[in-house]
């Protein structure tokens, strides 16, 4: 039963692609945030939604919540249209809608050969940021979460080899192998921090216990390497601001676990900028 309603989902979203095509970059994120606004409320995860916001107490009350919520799904909605788009912002068409706040600082990381971990969470158009660093001549891999949709996830995969970053690494234990790997190899590696992870430690976000990924600062302590907080927001209804943080050089003397407690601090602050640009609907605090 799950697997037909999986493959109904695929079909509508590809055929929501070749519309977004069809119609044109601008026409068709104006389209798809509508969309998202439409049939948002009625996903499951809607319900999580406003828990989540409860519990992090952003949103004074229930009507405050519901706007926010209404431009979130809106946001959801026109980076689904703009994926198909991602061809062009690789190959600069597309380019003039994204403003880089700190390139100076991925041209330094390239100059120096300089080994980073870039950290960021799932705001607003995210997959830029990976292309951008990839775009800077950086030697990136980038760790992802696989789509629950097997028929969709192929495409997503697809678009992400070819148009973000070619050095893809699954979560998981065979991944955190793919990328002791490629780590050894110098490879700076870009990673979403936002998400619940299973192995991951219970360490604060807004004030409440959290299952998060400690292998930024794994690796800050075993190898030394900064790390580079980056942020993506809509600046306007096509455009982007792509923000690169200077890179920060964790004290060895530190945890896991302060480090960890500190690069939540840094990911509240990014929420709390644009709380409408950020996907709500993760399990976060489950």
């Amino acid at each position: 039963m799950k697997k037909i309603k999986y493959f109904i989902e695929f079909i509508l979203i590809v055929c929501f692609f070749f519309i977004f095509k069809i119609i044109g970059y601008k026409n068709a994120s104006s389209l798809g945030g509508i969309i998202g606004k439409k049939l948002g409320p009625f996903f499951r995860s809607n319900s999580k939604i406003h828990e989540n916001l409860k519990n992090s107490q952003i949103g004074d009350s229930f009507e405050d919540r519901g706007n926010l919520i209404n431009i979130m799904w809106g946001n959801y909605g026109k980076i689904l249209s703009e994926y198909v788009f991602l061809k062009q912002f690789r190959k600069k068409n597309l380019n003039k809608f994204v403003e880089i706040e700190g390139l100076n600082i991925l041209h330094d990381i390239k100059r120096n050969n300089e080994q980073v971990v870039f950290v960021s969470g799932h705001f607003n158009n995210f997959e830029l940021m990976a292309m951008e660093i990839d775009r800077a001549g950086i030697d990136l891999c980038a760790i992802y979460r696989p789509l629950n949709n097997p028929f969709l996830n192929v495409i997503m995969e697809s678009i992400r080899k070819n148009y973000i970053c070619k050095n893809q690494i699954k979560k998981g234990k065979a991944g955190t192998r793919e990328l002791m790997n490629f780590f050894k190899k110098n490879y700076s590696v870009a990673m979403m921090i936002d998400q619940r992870v299973s192995e991951g430690k219970p360490i604060k976000l807004f004030n409440r216990l959290a299952k998060t990924t400690t292998i930024p600062a794994q690796l800050s302590k075993k190898y030394g390497c900064k790390i580079v907080p980056i942020y993506i927001e809509r600046t306007k209804n096509i455009s982007f601001k792509l923000i690169v943080s200077e890179p920060i050089k964790f004290d060895k003397d530190l945890t896991i676990e302060a480090i960890t407690l500190q690069l939540n601090k840094i990911l509240e602050k990014m929420i709390l900028k644009n709380p409408d640009q950020w996907i709500w609907s993760h399990d976060r605090w489950k």
